[in-house]
């Protein structure tokens, strides 16, 4: 009997999801979504990030911890995901003409978003050994590269003719995927809470770096996506916006390709300074120049870098943190990761930038980022402490205020007048004297 390996299983799982998500761009291409006014896709969009807020900054920490304990919790979490995009695309099927098209088009992506961070919690125990953690995420994120390029031409021409056919077609994978998710194993992410010796390691200064520098090029992602949409969208038309989409999906999947290459001869803290710098120097030399074809170019190497880094990160993070749970702590970034892209993503939604200035805010983002992490990383080498964040400094600040609330209120009660009849404090007794006797 031909059994395959728990990777394999989660990578026709991936695939599947992938080729759904597809399935809902292309059929969605020429729909009431894209043939609406600027102002009037502004506020939908914005719908949409509000919404997508929700899950990652109130739901993924409160029931996060609690699907980890359960046995095939994550696995469950994917089939759910998966059942319920089939449905929505369903009902999307018989309302692409009318206003309950948005709704069921944000409960798609936010369902999407929700499998990423569980498939993150999930690949650590579809491994046999932590060395082969980075390469699996390296093979799945190329694995959706592949995938959305191949599957986007047939599928966008589906749709232009027939975008019920086409969602007809993404409920069908994703019914699929949940059939092919029911064969990963039921295993338990993490059977016990976070030990203190987890959370040292995750917050040692190499994490912490990393997860900066990891956050900030994803918000290089999630602030050039919608900046390129509206812009485009404005000044060119929704064709120019596919072409630039194209890009980053070949830069994700280059990306994918480079960076196991690039591991074997740098460093990983090397491979995500010169991803930070990459964008730097790209975002400002692209705001000079301006232009459909360097707006095209710029998504293209923002989404490799972004490979890049990720990949160095997974590697920081299992290198500097060997005995933290791996499923639990990528689940974790993620979901950090997925709000870095949200928040980033709203200044380019309330007032569309000029194409050149949005570039100049990448390459601007990218150089903070890059000094940042340069700065820090040789703090490091030399055994300096980093400096404080905004938030650890405020945190700080605020259990100090309240320390000296109390310690206050203690000594004002220490100090309280007494009321006219009570008496005067007894000076402590001494114990009698006694004789010493004589001779």
């Amino acid at each position: 009997m031909n059994r395959q390996s728990p990777f394999r299983k989660l990578a026709r799982t991936h695939a599947l999801m992938a080729m759904g998500d597809v399935a809902m761009y292309g059929a969605l291409a020429g729909s009431v979504l894209f043939s609406l006014p600027a102002d009037a896709q502004r506020d939908k969009v914005l719908l949409y990030l509000l919404v997508s807020v929700a899950p990652f900054a109130v739901v993924a920490p409160a029931i996060g911890p609690t699907v980890d304990r359960i046995p095939g919790g994550r696995r469950m979490v994917m089939q759910i995901t998966s059942m319920t995009r089939a449905l929505l695309y369903v009902v999307m099927a018989f309302h692409t003409g009318d206003l309950l098209l948005y709704p069921l088009i944000f409960g798609a992506m936010v369902m999407q978003k929700t499998y990423t961070v569980s498939k993150s919690a999930l690949v650590p125990s579809v491994v046999r050994s932590d060395a082969e953690l980075v390469e699996a995420n390296s093979k799945l994120g190329l694995i959706s590269a592949i995938v959305g390029a191949v599957a986007i031409g047939p599928l966008a021409g589906i749709g232009k003719f027939s975008p019920a056919f086409a969602l007809f077609a993404g409920a069908g994978l994703f019914g699929a995927a949940t059939i092919a998710a029911r064969k990963l194993p039921p295993d338990v992410v993490a059977a016990k809470p976070v030990e203190q010796e987890e959370r040292n390691e995750l917050r040692s200064a190499g994490v912490v770096l990393a997860t900066a520098a990891m956050a900030l090029i994803r918000s290089t992602v999630g602030f050039l996506t919608f900046h390129l949409f509206f812009w485009l969208n404005q000044d060119y038309g929704l064709v120019q916006f596919g072409l630039a989409a194209g890009a980053s999906t070949l830069g994700s999947m280059a990306g994918n390709v480079s960076a196991p290459l690039l591991r074997r001869s740098i460093r990983e803290e090397m491979m995500l300074t010169i991803a930070l710098f990459v964008i730097a120097g790209m975002g400002i030399g692209a705001a000079t120049t301006g232009g459909l074809g360097t707006a095209i170019v710029l998504a293209f190497v923002v989404n490799f870098s972004c490979a890049i880094g990720r990949l160095a990160f997974d590697s920081i993070v299992q290198r500097d943190a060997p005995d933290a749970n791996q499923g639990r702590a990528f689940a974790r970034f993620e979901t950090r990761f997925q709000l870095a892209w949200v928040l980033a993503g709203l200044p380019p939604v309330f007032f569309t930038l000029p194409g050149e200035v949005g570039f100049l805010v990448v390459g601007l983002i990218g150089a903070f980022a890059g000094a940042s992490y340069l700065l820090g990383s040789r703090a490091v080498r030399a055994g300096k402490p980093l400096p404080m964040s905004l938030t650890e400094r405020a945190r700080r600040g605020f259990k100090a205020n309240v320390a000296k609330r109390r310690g206050d209120t203690a000594e004002q009660g220490l100090q309280r007048p007494r009321p006219n009849n009570t008496p005067p404090p007894r000076p402590p007794s001494r114990p009698p004297a006694t004789r010493r006797p004589t001779r």
